[in-house]
Parts: C-alpha cells; sequence; structure tokens
C-alpha cells in the first residue's frame, strides 16, 4: 500500500463517518462501490446484511430514522492494503420507542469496530460489529 492509498483509504472512512453523523445518506452512498456489502453483528449474531447500494440506502435510511441525534468518536484506525479497521464510540439518542426494547429519548451508548474494504477508490464492504 502506498501513502496515496493510505491517505484515499482514511480520506474514505473519514467522510463515510461524518456523513453517518450528519444524517446525510446520500453522501454515505456516493462513497459506495455499486455493488457494496454490508454486514452488521451484535453480539457476533448478524443482525443485517445487504448487497448493493440501493439495499443499503433503504437500510441507511431506516436506521437514521430510529435516532434523533447519533456522535461517534473514532477511538483508533488501523489501515491495511485495501483495508481499514475503525474503533468507534458511539453514542445516540432514540426518536422513537423500539418494540420490546428500550424507549423513544433513551440514550444507546456502545464501542464497536468497523471494518472497510476497499477498490478503485470506492468502499467495497462495510462490517460493522458491536
Amino acid at each position: 500500500m502506498t501513502g496515496t492509498d493510505r491517505q484515499d483509504n482514511r480520506a474514505l472512512v473519514d467522510r463515510y463517518l461524518t456523513a453517518y453523523i450528519a444524517f446525510d445518506v446520500a453522501g454515505m452512498c456516493a462513497l459506495l462501490d455499486p455493488e457494496v456489502v454490508f454486514e452488521n453483528y451484535s453480539d457476533d449474531v448478524l443482525t443485517a446484511a445487504t448487497k448493493g447500494v440501493e439495499a443499503f440506502r433503504r437500510l441507511a435510511e431506516d436506521s437514521a430514522a430510529l435516532f434523533a441525534t447519533r456522535a461517534q468518536k473514532l477511538v483508533s484506525l488501523r489501515l491495511e492494503a485495501d483495508r481499514a479497521i475503525a474503533v468507534i464510540d458511539f453514542e445516540g439518542v432514540l426518536a422513537r420507542d423500539i418494540e420490546g426494547g428500550p424507549a423513544a429519548g433513551s440514550v444507546i451508548a456502545l464501542t464497536g469496530k468497523s471494518e472497510f474494504e476497499f477498490r478503485g477508490g470506492a468502499i467495497t464492504r462495510i462490517i460493522d460489529r458491536s
């Protein structure tokens, strides 16, 4: 991996995280490969998966509607060849009740890990783990 590749991949992660916090789903999607794969795991159980930008967009829009506010702090970022692993502290305030779960106004706080893969200047895979 060249220094330029590292800078480009770091910039993609930074732009993605900035768009996520801003509830900018279009901005997130603009960084993705058309065939992007997304997976979300909670306690090592797959809770959501998509393939393709449109499926990702729908999930991201649904997820954004869950939160009144959300914030992230990048704790660490490890860049590898065509891959990055970010450890992120997340905090969000629920906009609505979750059936069988917390009520609107509840604060959700967790530390998670997001794995990004890159090709051709785009994000090709995102795996979120919490």
